[in-house]
């Protein structure tokens, strides 16, 4: 089975679309149905029913699936191999961060790498955690810098790489800015702004606060900086890191209440990485 038309059969089962998929891979839809054509004939069975613009996979498309996405991993990883064996640090790495990591923790890393590796070719990609670990399972980015959750599961492994303190936070002329101490009941009684459900950040703020389903939250986002202006607005309290924390923002002294997270590396703990990936970890080590 030839790997173009493998990535082709992948990448139309991914989007749902011969003419999003042939932009992906930078070719035309002719080509991308060609491809899928000669799949086709070559198994003897449909893979796609067409459906107007849009294509859906059959039964026998959608149990090719999984073994194709493990022959597809397996070439990275020899390509990887292979690469490894160089001694110079070039190429192409791609990897995952989250945003906020990648607005205020990457900045400087980055620069230091690439006037030691200016040969390296950078593609990151921002996403959230979940995200990462799937990308990283598929083989499609080499590592992740994310929150780290409390335990993981194989085949992933975690290096923690920084420490980052959270606080619950106010405007200045928010009525809970006047207390000297904030207690968990009067939080309720103030709407919160806060991190969406199903992230780790989230799970240590509910932890922390104790907080139940009967809290008025305003909005829910993963995106600090958002969380962070609607809070200097005034439109309710939130946690922030305290990286985020400026003179614009007060903050709330709550007995008892201690939260940190740690942000680092996920990776595939029996990949082998590539020099560029290889070289990128050892800075971030040395942090």
């Amino acid at each position: 089975m030839d790997i173009h038309n493998i990535r082709a059969f992948l990448m139309v089962a991914e989007t749902g679309s011969f003419s999003r998929a042939a932009d992906k891979l930078f070719i035309t839809q002719p080509a991308i149905s060609k491809r899928i054509s000669t799949m086709e004939f070559s198994l003897d069975c449909q893979l796609f029913d067409r459906l107007g613009k849009n294509v859906q996979l059959t039964q026998a498309g959608a149990a090719l699936v999984p073994s194709y996405q493990r022959i597809l991993a397996e070439l990275n990883e020899s390509e990887r191999i292979i690469s490894a064996l160089r001694t110079d640090v070039s190429g192409h790495l791609r990897f995952g961060t989250s945003h906020h990591i990648g607005l205020h923790r990457l900045p400087p890393v980055l620069r230091d790498y690439t006037r030691q590796h200016p040969k390296v070719e950078l593609d990151i990609q921002f996403m959230d955690s979940e995200q990462a670990a799937a990308l990283i399972l598929k083989g499609e980015i080499e590592i992740a810098l994310i929150t780290l959750p409390d335990t993981i599961d194989k085949p992933f492994t975690t290096i923690p790489v920084w420490s980052d303190p959270m606080q619950c936070v106010v405007a200045n002329d928010h009525p809970l800015a006047k207390q000297k101490t904030v207690t968990r009941k009067q939080l309720a009684e103030h709407g919160v702004l806060i991190q969406s459900h199903s992230t780790h950040t989230r799970d240590i703020i509910d932890r922390a606060l104790k907080l139940d389903s009967n809290i008025k939250i305003i909005m829910e986002s993963n995106y600090l900086e958002t969380i962070k202006a609607m809070i200097q607005n005034g439109l309710g309290w939130g946690v922030l890191p305290e990286s985020m924390i400026d003179k614009s923002l007060h903050r709330l002294k709550i007995r008892d209440v201690k939260m940190e997270r740690h942000l680092g590396v996920l990776l595939h703990a029996s990949r082998t990485l590539s020099n560029s990936a290889a070289a990128l970890l050892e800075n971030l080590k040395n942090r």
